[in-house]
């Protein structure tokens, strides 16, 4: 079976036995679709070569993840005001590329997390760096001596296979049940025009915590009390049971508001992505969990 095939039977399975979170199909409609999507040029390193690009957006997709930790980071200031954990990373991380290109595969084999530490902003003892200094010596390692777009080509033009790639290479990748950063990969790679998938139709949404709560917000993802309480108090959720939960019904029901607006799910991710950086969103607490996946 296909990954996002699998990402769609194993999800689909939760959301017919939901315990703690439950679809409402009559709120779908308020659904609407977004904005083209795009990735932002300034926070994004999308200037160089598609080499360069290449390599930034997989070394980018490849720490994309501490959503539980990002209100433990420093943050970019933009006019006083702070940027979101996830573009404190990229920004930082793009700035980094523009500077001084990417890291050879044998210098990401060895990085310390005081160097992405320091890349980013942030206290050499802090936990996600650690973490993220592990990712990329994972991807150094996966890679050997191949490159990004080398990557790329051994995936035929095809986005499903270069997120099986990605997730049978790299544990911190291997987000089963949803495989949230493999499929992003391709996804990025074709917004940013340097690489073109015959099949980016078939991914599903990239389960985070930003898009269920999206969904949660407009009605179509309800949770039980409790869960809803431990959530907007703040509160940390472990890896595993609730938060699977709202993973899964979250892809579960975007399948049915892609069917309807009829756009492909990826597509339909970038637009609640993004309309969750919007100030009513950002007013309600999203479930936060520390996982190395989204």
């Amino acid at each position: 079976m296909a990954l996002p095939d699998e990402v769609r039977r194993a999800c689909a399975a939760i959301a017919r036995s939901p315990r703690r979170v439950q679809i409402d199909l009559g709120a779908l409609p308020r659904i609407e679709p977004g904005p083209p999507p795009a990735l932002d040029p300034e926070r994004h390193y999308l200037d160089g070569s598609e080499a360069g690009v290449a390599s930034y957006l997989l070394t980018l997709d490849t720490i994309n993840f501490g959503s539980g930790w990002w209100p433990t980071l420093r943050k970019r200031e933009v006019a006083g005001r702070p940027v979101s954990g996830y573009f404190t990373v990229a920004w930082a991380l793009a700035d980094r590329f523009r500077a001084h290109g990417p890291w050879t595969n044998a210098q990401l084999r060895a990085l310390r997390a005081d160097e992405i530490a320091a890349v980013i902003g942030q206290s050499r003892d802090h936990e996600l760096m650690g973490l993220f200094a592990q990712a990329l010596r994972q991807l150094g390692a996966f890679l050997a001596e191949r490159s990004a777009l080398d990557l790329v080509d051994a995936a035929g033009g095809s986005a499903v296979r270069l997120a099986e790639a990605l997730a049978g290479g790299m544990a911190m990748y291997d987000d089963r049940g949803f495989y949230k950063r493999a499929q992003i990969v391709p996804s990025d790679l074709a917004l940013a025009g340097v690489a073109h998938f015959h099949d980016l139709h078939r991914l599903t949404i990239f389960a985070d915590n930003l898009v269920p709560h999206v969904l949660r917000v407009d009605g179509v993802l309800r949770y039980e009390p409790g869960l809803a309480e431990h959530i907007d108090a703040g509160r940390l959720l472990p890896a595993g049971g609730p938060e699977r939960e709202i993973r899964a019904c979250a892809v579960h029901a975007a399948r049915a508001i892609a069917q309807r607006l009829r756009v492909d799910e990826q597509t339909l991710d970038r637009w609640l992505w993004n309309r969750g950086r919007q100030p009513r969103y950002k007013a309600i607490p999203r479930h936060r969990c520390r996982t190395v996946f989204y």
